[in-house]
């Protein structure tokens, strides 16, 4: 992997882990989004990762969002290109994308969170948009927080721009789970690992299913997932190796393909 001055990226048995360097709170600066994107262009063609992380250093920010000082005239039009860049990346990711929320998620660094997908957060976390208080609002966040929420409550967080803790957030269905701060590195990596357990081609075929199904019908859904699950993922190796091992009664042994 390529060292990065902003970020720092590993890929070891499996888990592929993008950290935002830039302590204690992670701010989001074009430097530090084009390395993002750099780093998610080489994560997609590795073809050994099965889950991928994106988390922040430190104890205090998994990003309190994009720079300020990026918003300007002069640097807008590129802040908006970069930014974006990671969003569109992320949907071609093929993996399961969790991040792991060490503290805050403000802005645009809660859009990156709301763009994984799963979100895990330490207790003292909170996420919010406060993008309304300076008089503009997160692209990014428009467009999922009424996916992800009740309308009256994304209406509440972007119009607002109020916060909303770990715990309230856990209730809204934003986090999958909310890990006391003392036992969050133990605990977060327990969450990770229960799917790198898990076949990476199952994983992927699961994945693809779940957003070819997003917005249509359900018999259109269906025909949708009947094609991938057996064009594509029933004429795999772990396919048929999961099936065997169980009536084999013995453990699977992946070769995810």
């Amino acid at each position: 992997m390529t060292e990065w001055k902003t970020i720092t990226c590993t890929s070891v048995d499996g888990l592929a882990t993008l950290t935002l360097n830039k302590p204690p709170f992670n701010v989001l600066d074009i430097e530090m989004m084009v390395e993002i994107n750099a780093a998610l262009d080489q994560l997609a063609s590795d073809s050994s990762a099965r889950v991928l992380v994106i988390t922040g250093a430190g104890e205090k920010a998994f990003s309190a969002g994009v720079d300020v000082a990026d918003h300007t005239a002069d640097k807008v039009d590129r802040m908006i290109e970069v930014f974006h860049g990671i969003f569109r990346r992320l949907e071609q990711i093929t993996v399961p994308v969790i991040a792991s929320l060490n503290g805050v998620a403000l802005g645009g660094g809660c859009e990156l969170a709301l763009a994984c997908d799963m979100i895990v957060a330490s207790s003292h976390a909170k996420v919010g948009q406060p993008e309304i208080k300076l008089g503009v609002f997160p692209p990014i966040a428009a467009i999922l927080l009424p996916r992800m929420l009740p309308p009256t409550k994304a209406y509440e967080m972007l119009l607002g721009g109020g916060n909303i803790d770990a715990a309230e957030a856990y209730r809204l269905g934003l986090v999958n789970k909310v890990i006391p701060k003392e036992t969050f590195t133990q605990e977060s990596g327990a969450f990770v690992n229960q799917f790198l357990g898990l076949s990476k081609t199952a994983l992927v075929y699961t994945k693809k299913a779940i957003r070819a199904a997003a917005g249509k019908s359900f018999s259109d859904a269906l025909a949708v997932g009947e094609a991938i699950y057996l064009q594509e993922l029933m004429p795999t190796a772990d396919a048929n190796e999961g099936l065997n091992s169980f009536m084999q009664k013995r453990p699977p042994v992946w070769q995810h393909q």
